[in-house]
């Protein structure tokens, strides 16, 4: 069993409220759950309203597969929100 987890840091310059921060969480969330089977949860910085992290987790039968998959739901969040993202960190164990 492998297990793949990223983490996606993204800024929202827009987003001036936690509620306007919690919509924007709830949809890029909404969208990955209803394209992949993975795990996603917004992970850190809760009360900063501009910063999102969202941690990822999968679980695949090889590394190549846990790998791709990662690479899919990163690239299909950075092509369905307008937020920016800063930073990823990905590993596969």
């Amino acid at each position: 069993m492998i297990i793949g987890v990223a983490s996606i840091k993204l800024y929202a310059p827009w987003v001036h409220s936690l509620k306007e921060k919690r919509m924007v969480v709830k949809s890029i969330i909404t969208k990955v759950q209803n394209n992949f089977n993975v795990s996603i949860t917004e992970v850190d910085e809760h009360d900063t309203h501009q910063t999102i992290i969202i941690g990822i987790s999968c679980i695949a039968g090889t590394v190549a597969l846990a790998s791709s998959t990662i690479d899919k739901v990163i690239r299909f969040t950075e092509e369905n929100t307008d937020a920016e993202i800063l930073d990823i960190q990905r590993d596969i164990r």
